[in-house]
């Protein structure tokens, strides 16, 4: 049991090691990079946003259906 725990705290232990290194070496972005960055993120979330929306009013007293009878 001792054996085991002691093995899951290495793994933990090492993903985080990993995990801090990758980010250190990440070269800091430009300003304009940081833009870009930051519209493509702000579009994933609006299409994302924008998609759940047209899913529900779809969905809505069959508004689907009598679209597609037009």
């Amino acid at each position: 049991m001792v054996l085991a725990l002691v093995g899951v705290v290495l793994v933990l232990a090492w993903s985080v090691t990993v995990l801090v290194r990758r980010d250190r070496r990440r070269s800091s972005s430009s300003p304009e990079a940081r833009r870009i960055e930051a519209a493509a993120t702000r579009g994933l979330r609006d299409a994302r946003r924008q998609a759940h929306v047209f899913h529900h009013f779809n969905d809505i007293n069959g508004v689907s259906a009598l679209r597609d009878r037009d």
